[in-house]
């Protein structure tokens, strides 16, 4: 096979980045740092293949890549790149699911126990000497057990949470997805334990609202000041999908004027999150900054199955992760 020009726009573990040197000539040039973004811009036009994450390659971009045959992209998510584009130039477009699912649940399930239990704000305040005396019931958390879950998008990482929610804490769970999942083949952990249900339905109901939604166009700022009216009062809710399915000043709404308790959200419609953000600040919000998969066995394996990819593209054979585009 020859060598092919490969173009990684965000950090490989250096074994993987070894496998494609071997293999191809590799530039890597991160075009979010001024100092490299003429070096990305000269590979393009050189590029056979892409492989990174967390960077938007728009039309405009990929009409400067003339020899582009592979995207590999180091993420399940696939709103950083154009489809159609993709699709009209037949560029293989792979990703990395699977890898992930359980970190990210772990995640998720973190982040919905530490807005409950008001984790962070509580730790600053001895971290900050303001521990004086026992605390009161101003500062009191919210039960997560028994409470009834709720999840926007049941793939693979919403029917982790829910066994983490179903199995270890006695909540039962509603979810709203396109179409009913059949647990007695994909899930039969959740058998009687999970229950699919309207979208209205599911949030005049849940005590918890977890969105782990995708973002397309059907998507985008579906959560906003409807759903958030149309929940249940004194609910909480989490976002671990895409910041953009958010309408945020909505969010800001509920939790000021409405009956929103507390918001827990691991991703943004802007990131990293502006400085002059409300949401960065809010005394009922806890922010992170993106964490859903950042473990160091999980991003090496997400590495290691998005170099696989690229190599099995640029050979000509059918990548072990193609996207395609699937439900919810």
């Amino acid at each position: 096979m020859s060598r092919k020009n490969v173009l990684v726009f965000r950090d490989l573990p250096p074994d993987q980045l070894a496998c494609l040197q071997t293999v191809h000539e590799v530039t890597v040039a991160d075009p979010r740092q001024p100092a490299q973004r003429a070096a990305f811009d000269a590979a393009l036009a050189e590029a056979h293949g892409l492989i990174g994450a967390s960077f938007p390659i728009s039309a405009e971009l990929l009409a400067r890549a003339p020899q582009l045959q592979a995207i590999s992209s180091i993420s399940v998510g696939v709103d950083n790149y154009p489809l159609q584009a993709l699709q009209s130039r037949g560029i293989v477009l792979c990703h990395t699911p699977g890898v992930l699912d359980e970190t990210v649940a772990d995640a998720v399930f973190a982040l919905l126990m530490a807005t409950c239990r008001r984790v962070v704000e509580l730790s600053q305040m001895v971290r900050e000497g303001r521990w004086d005396r026992s605390i009161g019931e101003d500062l009191f958390g919210h039960d997560v057990h028994g409470r009834t879950l709720g999840l926007l998008g049941f793939g693979r990482i919403g029917q982790a949470v829910a066994r983490r929610a179903a199995l270890g804490f006695g909540m039962p769970v509603l979810y709203h997805a396109r179409r009913p999942v059949d647990l007695a083949l994909q899930a039969p952990a959740l058998l009687g334990r999970a229950e699919h249900v309207p979208l209205a339905d599911l949030l005049a109901r849940a005590d918890i609202v977890v969105a782990l939604l995708p973002l397309s166009d059907s998507t985008r700022g579906l959560v906003d000041a409807r759903a958030f009216a149309s929940m249940k009062p004194g609910a909480i809710f989490i976002n671990g999908g895409r910041g953009a399915t958010v309408v945020e000043d909505d969010l800001l709404a509920a939790l000021d004027h409405g009956t929103l308790r507390a918001a827990g959200l691991d991703v943004f419609a802007t990131e990293p999150l502006p400085l002059a953000s409300p949401l960065r600040t809010h005394p009922r919000v806890t922010p992170l900054p993106h964490i859903g998969s950042a473990t160091h066995g999980t991003r090496h394996a997400m590495a290691r199955l998005a170099t696989t990819n690229l190599l099995q593209a640029l050979a000509g054979e059918t990548p072990a992760a193609v996207y395609r585009t699937i439900g919810a």
